[in-house]
C-alpha cells in the first residue's frame, strides 16, 4: 500500500499506546497519527450536537460535517475538530463513556480509516489504535499490540483523569475500562485483536524509556 515506513501500535484502553507512538514518532522524525483523539473527537460532535447512534442518516449526515486536522505545538500533536481545538475536552469522562459505542459504528470507522489510509499514503508515520495492523494498515512495516495488568492500567488511567475529574474514583474508572474491553473485542466492526504478525509487547514492568527502547529495536532494522 505504501512506499513508507508505517508503524502500526494497536492495543487495550490505557495501555500506553499513545505514550510509546509520540516517543517512538519524535524519535524517528516520523508522523505520530493519534486515531484514537480522531474517534474521540467524533464521539465529541455527537454529544455536542445530539446525534442518534442507531440513527443511520442522521450519523452519515452527521460525518460529512466533522474535519479533523493534526497539528504539532511544543512537541505535541494536537487535534483540532472543525478548527476548534479540542485536545482536552476529547479526554475528559462523558467522551470516554461514549468513544466505543461511536467507534463500532461501521460509517465512522469507514470514514476514519480513509483518512487515515491517506496519511499513511504519503508519510512515514507511526499511528495507535485499535485496529492499525489488522484493518487500517495490515501491511504495516512493523505492528506491534501492547497489553499490561488491568489493574496497572486503571491507576494509569486514574492518574490522568483525576486532575480533570475531581470527583471520580478508581472503581469508575477500572469499569469504565472493562466496559471498553468488552465493547472493543466484541464489536462486530474492527474488534480489537493482535494480528497474527503483531510483537506483544506487556509494559505492566516497564518504564516509559525501556518500552520505547523495545519498540526502537524492532523499527531499526527498516530505517537502512
Amino acid at each position: 500500500m505504501s512506499d513508507h515506513i508505517i508503524v502500526a501500535i494497536d492495543g487495550y484502553s490505557s495501555c500506553g499506546k499513545s505514550t510509546l507512538a509520540k516517543a517512538l514518532a519524535k524519535k524517528l522524525h516520523f508522523v505520530y497519527v493519534d486515531s484514537g483523539a480522531m474517534y474521540r473527537a467524533v464521539a465529541l460532535y455527537f454529544l455536542r450536537n445530539n446525534i442518534d447512534l442507531q440513527d443511520s442518516r442522521q450519523v452519515a449526515d452527521a460525518l460529512k460535517k466533522i474535519h479533523l486536522n493534526f497539528h504539532s505545538r511544543d512537541y505535541e500533536t494536537h487535534i483540532t475538530l472543525n478548527d476548534e481545538e479540542v485536545s482536552g475536552e476529547i479526554r475528559l469522562m462523558p467522551v470516554s463513556e461514549s468513544v466505543s459505542a461511536v467507534s463500532a459504528l461501521h460509517e465512522v470507522r469507514t470514514e476514519m480509516v480513509k483518512q487515515q489510509q491517506r496519511m499513511g499514503r504519503s508519510k512515514n508515520i507511526v499511528m495507535d489504535g485499535r485496529d492499525i495492523g489488522t484493518a487500517v494498515f495490515p501491511d504495516a512495516t512493523v505492528k506491534i499490540f501492547m497489553t499490561a495488568d488491568p489493574k496497572v492500567r486503571a491507576e494509569r488511567r486514574f492518574k490522568e483523569l483525576a486532575p480533570k475529574n475531581p470527583d471520580i474514583t478508581l472503581e469508575e474508572v477500572f469499569e469504565n475500562l472493562a466496559h471498553r474491553d468488552y465493547q472493543d473485542t466484541t464489536r462486530k466492526e474492527s474488534p480489537l485483536r493482535r494480528a497474527a504478525d503483531a510483537i506483544i509487547l506487556d509494559n505492566t514492568d516497564l518504564t516509559p524509556a525501556e518500552q520505547l527502547m523495545f519498540a526502537l529495536s524492532k523499527v531499526e532494522p527498516y530505517l537502512t
